[in-house]
C-alpha cells in the first residue's frame, strides 16, 4: 500500500531511499530503545565481519566433493544449522587457501544471507570441517565473550529481522552491504539471560525436529502405501556398461536413458496403462517473467516458481516473485486453475518433476520452470496423478529421462506426453486420493504445530529481551 510521510533533514542517514524511513521502522526502533538491557551495535562486538565470491561458474575452481572445499551459498543455510554437504558446490584447495582465504569459516561463526530470496535467514556454522561462502552471505564472527547462540536468537526474532527489513534495499535483487550488517543493534542482557533464551529456543528447536521426524514419516508412508497398492517394484537398478542396437536408438544419445528399461516397473502391470497426453485436456508451460512484469513491491500476483513447491511436495509461498496485477488482462489464458496439476519441468537433474497439486483459490501464475496440466477427471484423478508424478520423481524415473544443458535439466511437453501411468478403476484411485490427502493433512497438522511452537518461543525471547 503506498504510503506518505515526511522526515526531517537531519534524520536522513547515508540512504536516501523512502523504505527506509517509513513511519513504521522509526517507531520500531524508539520502541527497542527502550529496553534497560545494555545496547551494543553488531560491529562492535564482532572480530570480523566479511563476505566471499564467487568463482566463474562451471570454472576451474570447482571440483569434486571428495577431492574439495564446501562452498556454502546463501540457499544451502538454514535456521536449524544443517547443511546438506551433498549438494554443495565444492571448490579447489587453493581457491580456499588464497582467492578466499579471507572468508573461510569457523565453528560458532554466525551467517546471514544478505542477497536475494533468501536475504534475512540467519544460521550458525556448526561443524569443525573447512568450508567457505560467497558473496550473499555475511560471515559474523563474534568476539570471543559472546555467545553466537544467543546472537542468532536475537537475529531471528522479530527484534533482528525487522532491522534487517529496514536495511534491505527493496530492488529486484534486494540486498545488504557489510557496513549495515555491522550497523545493526544487539540488545545484551546478563550472560545469565542470555542463557535462558539460548535453552528456551534449545528445547523449541528440540520439540520441532521431533515433530518434523513424525511429518516425515507420515510423508514416506505415502509412497510405501502407493506401491503396495499397485503392487509397484521400483528396485531395478541400470546398466553401467551396456550396448543398444541401433534401431533401438531415438533422437538423443544420453546413455542414462539406455540404461534401462525407463518403464521397467509396468512390466507385470496390476492394472491397464494410459499415456499423459490421452489422460490431458491441456498442457500448458508457463511463462518467464523479467524486471518489466514484476511488482517489486510484493502487492502482485505471485508466480509460480519451482522454490514455491516443497520438498514435501506442497505449495509454499514463504519467498515470492509477483507479477503486477496490470498485466493480469494481457496474462489471463496464464491464470492457474484450481484442479490442475503443477509439475516442475526444469530444475537440476535429481529435482526436475517434484510436482503439486494446486487446489487454492485466488488469481496465481506460473512461471516457464512449471507446466500445468489440467487432466480428464473422468478417466483420472488429479491427486492420484500428482501422487504418481512424485512417485516417479522420487525413484529416479524424470532424472533418467529429461535432458541435460547447461546446469539445468528438462522435461518437454511433448516428452511428457508420452509419460505412461497405472491406470485403475476410478474408484481405486479416489481411495488412493484420499489416503494420500489424508497423510498429507496429517503431516501438515505437525508441522503448523511445530511451527507455531517455535514461533511462541521466539515471542517469549522478545518479551524477556523488551522487559
Amino acid at each position: 500500500m503506498p504510503e506518505c510521510f515526511t522526515i526531517y533533514a537531519d534524520e536522513v542517514e547515508n540512504r536516501i531511499d523512502p523504505h527506509f524511513y517509513r513511519p513504521a521502522f522509526i517507531q520500531f526502533y524508539k520502541q527497542l530503545e527502550k529496553t534497560k538491557f545494555e545496547f551494543k551495535t553488531l560491529g562492535e562486538i564482532t572480530e570480523k565481519v566479511t563476505s566471499g565470491a564467487t568463482p566463474l561458474s562451471k570454472g576451474d575452481a570447482y571440483t569434486s566433493k571428495e577431492e574439495g572445499i564446501a562452498f556454502i551459498r546463501s540457499g544451502d543455510i538454514n535456521e536449524d544449522k544443517n547443511i546438506n554437504f551433498d549438494e554443495v558446490l565444492h571448490i579447489k584447495e587453493n581457491i580456499h587457501d588464497k582467492l578466499l582465504k579471507g572468508s573461510k569459516l569457523k565453528k560458532g561463526d554466525v551467517l546471514i544471507a544478505i542477497v536475494g530470496a533468501t536475504i534475512g535467514q540467519i544460521s550458525i556454522y556448526d561443524y569443525d570441517k573447512e568450508a567457505n561462502i560467497n558473496q550473499a552471505i555475511a560471515l559474523v564472527r563474534l568476539k570471543q565473550e559472546i555467545n553466537p547462540e544467543y546472537v542468532k536468537a536475537f537475529m531471528i526474532s522479530t527484534l533482528g529481522q525487522k532491522q534487517l527489513d529496514r536495511i534491505k534495499r527493496p530492488v529486484a535483487r534486494a540486498n545488504i552491504n557489510l557496513d549495515e550488517i555491522r550497523g545493526i543493534k544487539i540488545i545484551l542482557p546478563s550472560l545469565a539471560i542470555q542463557n535462558k533464551i539460548v535453552a528456551l529456543m534449545d528445547n523449541a528447536y528440540k520439540e520441532q525436529k521431533n515433530k518434523e521426524e513424525k511429518t516425515t514419516d507420515f510423508l514416506e508412508s505415502i509412497n510405501d502405501y502407493i506401491i503396495k497398492e499397485l503392487d509397484l517394484n521400483f528396485n531395478k537398478i541400470g546398466k553401467k556398461i551396456f550396448t543398444t542396437e541401433s534401431n533401438q536408438i531415438k533422437n538423443r544419445l544420453d546413455p542414462l536413458y539406455y540404461s534401462i528399461d525407463i518403464f521397467y516397473f509396468l512390466d507385470k502391470p496390476k492394472y491397464p496403462f494410459s499415456t499423459i497426453g490421452e489422460l490431458s485436456l491441456s498442457i500448458k508451460t508457463g511463462f518467464p517473467a523479467g524486471k518489466n512484469e514484476q511488482d517489486l513491491e510484493g502487492n502482485g500476483i505471485i508466480q509460480i516458481r519451482p522454490t514455491n513447491i516443497s520438498n514435501d511436495r506442497r505449495l509454499i509461498f514463504r519467498k515470492n516473485i509477483f507479477i503486477k496485477k496490470e498485466k493480469k488482462e494481457v496474462l489471463k489464458e496464464n491464470l492457474v486453475q484450481k484442479g490442475e496439476i503443477l509439475f516442475n519441468n526444469t530444475n537440476s537433474q535429481e529435482l526436475v518433476g517434484k510436482t503439486a497439486f494446486f487446489d487454492i483459490l485466488g488469481d496465481y501464475f506460473c512461471s516457464n520452470h512449471i507446466t500445468r496440466i489440467n487432466v480428464d477427471t473422468k478417466k483420472v484423478n488429479p491427486v492420484y496423478l500428482t501422487s504418481l508424478f512424485n512417485l516417479y520423481q522420487l525413484n529416479n524415473f524424470f532424472f533418467r529421462v529429461c535432458t541435460n544443458w547447461n546446469n539445468q535439466s528438462g522435461v518437454n511437453n511433448n516428452l511428457l506426453k508420452t509419460v505412461k501411468i497405472l491406470l485403475p478403476p476410478l474408484s481405486i484411485q479416489n481411495k488412493i486420493a484420499d489416503e494420500v490427502k489424508r497423510r498429507m493433512q496429517k503431516a501438515e497438522t505437525l508441522q503448523k504445530e511445530a511451527k507455531e511452537e517455535l514461533e511462541k518461543a521466539k515471542r517469549e525471547v522478545e518479551r524477556i529481551i523488551l522487559s
